[in-house]
C-alpha cells in the first residue's frame, strides 16, 4: 500500500493505489504517465518504486523516479544535440541510447526554405516532441502548431548543458516547481541577484546561460548537487548561500 511521508506518497511495484488518490475530471480522460500500468477495469498498478504524483488540472497521474531511460512522449519539452542534417531535416540526439529524432527544417517560427536555421552538428535545440511511436523515430518541432510562434523553443546559443536525472527534470518542469517539486535552488539564486536563464529538457538535460561563466557553473552545480544528493528545501538554501559566497 502507498506510504505517505511528509505529505509525499511513495509506492513500490505492485502496490495498491487508493482510488481516492486518482484524479478525476468530468470532461478529460485520465492520463497515465511513467511508472503506472492500467489493469482493467479500473485498477492502477505501479511498475517502479518512487513518488506518486498527480496533476488534477491535467487529470494525470504518474510515478516520479530517477532511474530508467528516457522514452519520448508527445508534448515533452526536450533539449537535443544536432547530429547531422539532410535536405529537409535535422537529425537530433536526445540521449546516448536512443535513435535520433527528426526535426523538420521548417518546424521553426517564420521558417521558409530561405530563412530556415542553419544548425551545425553539435548545436543545441529546445524542442517539443510532436510524434512518438515505438515503431518510428520520434519527431520534434520548435514552433507551436496552433500559434505559429516559437514560445521559447528553438536553437540554444551559448551557455552550458548539464545532465540531470529524469526525476529532477520532471520536478523542474512542474508548473509549481517550488511548491510541488520542492526545488528552490533556482529561485534562491535568482533572489540573491544571480542573473541567468535556463531551459529544462524532459530527457534529463538542463541548459544554463549567463553573461558570467561563474554564474553558469554555479547554477549547474546547484541543480546537480540537489539532484544527486536529494537535498531538501533547507539544505538547498544552505547550498545556495555557500555558492553566493564563492561568487562574491
Amino acid at each position: 500500500m502507498a506510504v505517505e511521508q511528509s505529505e509525499r506518497i511513495f509506492v513500490l511495484p505492485g502496490d495498491r493505489i487508493d482510488p481516492s488518490l486518482i484524479p478525476s475530471h468530468p470532461k478529460r480522460a485520465l492520463r497515465l504517465g511513467p511508472g503506472l500500468r492500467h489493469i482493467p477495469p479500473n485498477e492502477l498498478l505501479p511498475t517502479v518504486a518512487g513518488q506518486l504524483v498527480t496533476d488534477h488540472k491535467k487529470n494525470s497521474i504518474w510515478v516520479e523516479y530517477n532511474g530508467g531511460r528516457y522514452v519520448p512522449t508527445v508534448g515533452d519539452l526536450v533539449i537535443g544535440t544536432v547530429h547531422h542534417s539532410a535536405t529537409d531535416y535535422f537529425y537530433v540526439q536526445l540521449s546516448g541510447y536512443t535513435s535520433n529524432a527528426i526535426l523538420p527544417q521548417l518546424a521553426f517560427e517564420m521558417a521558409s526554405k530561405k530563412t530556415r536555421p542553419n544548425l551545425n552538428p553539435g548545436a543545441l535545440v529546445y524542442a517539443r516532441v510532436s510524434l512518438a511511436n515505438r515503431h518510428m523515430d520520434p519527431e520534434l518541432e520548435c514552433v507551436s502548431p496552433s500559434t505559429g510562434k516559437a514560445d521559447g523553443l528553438g536553437p540554444l546559443n551559448g551557455g552550458m548543458l548539464f545532465d540531470i536525472s529524469l526525476g529532477m527534470a520532471r520536478r523542474l518542469l512542474m508548473r509549481k516547481s517550488v511548491e510541488e517539486g520542492k526545488v528552490v535552488v533556482l529561485e534562491e539564486l535568482g533572489s540573491a541577484g544571480v542573473a541567468f536563464e535556463t531551459a529544462v529538457g524532459r530527457n534529463g538535460k538542463i541548459w544554463v546561460n549567463s553573461e558570467k561563466v561563474k554564474a553558469v557553473v554555479a547554477v549547474g552545480r546547484a541543480v546537480k548537487e540537489t539532484d544527486e544528493n536529494n537535498l531538501g528545501v533547507e539544505q538547498q538554501k544552505k547550498l545556495v548561500r555557500k555558492l553566493i559566497k564563492e561568487l562574491s
